[in-house]
């Protein structure tokens, strides 16, 4: 018997979501994010990333409260070969922190992942601005494929 996962099994998952034109970001985010300053250890945030699981870390400003920068896991990749103790999470991070509203369109969050070249947003509470989660380009990936199905 073939593990899942191999072309000769392959792996079945799905979840509940609305079809991609009728989708809001908040159908398809991953609520809460982790966030660190932007002195911490690259070491550190790899751990981060790999102890939860996620693709980017939040880099916070000096009072943590608003984003600063987002370090995806392509920033850690492309300087894997370097001493990780050494580097910051500020060294590396993008501070083009981009932002969508949680009841915005999932279409409007796409077109945002392609003009900004992300595939991370930021997703902030429209009433008070704060962040509450993260929409990727994998988030949307499952509303393209399960949108509308069980």
């Amino acid at each position: 018997m073939s593990p899942t996962g191999t072309t000769y099994e392959p792996l079945r998952h799905s979840f509940l979501a609305p079809l991609f034109a009728d989708a809001t970001v908040v159908d398809a985010m991953r609520v809460g994010l982790v966030s660190c300053p932007g002195d911490t250890s690259l070491k550190e945030v790899a751990r981060m990333m790999a102890t939860y699981r996620i693709h980017s870390v939040l880099i916070t400003d000096m009072e943590g409260h608003r984003p600063w920068g987002i370090v995806s896991d392509l920033e850690l990749a492309t300087n894997a070969g370097a001493d990780l103790e050494k580097m910051t999470a500020r060294d590396v991070a993008s501070t083009d922190v981009v932002t969508v509203a949680a009841d915005d369109r999932l279409s409007v969050a796409t077109r945002l992942m392609a003009e900004h070249l992300a595939s991370h947003l930021v997703v902030i509470q429209p009433h008070s601005g704060h962040p509450v989660g993260v929409v990727s380009t994998l988030d949307v990936a499952g509303v393209l494929a399960w949108g509308g199905t069980a």
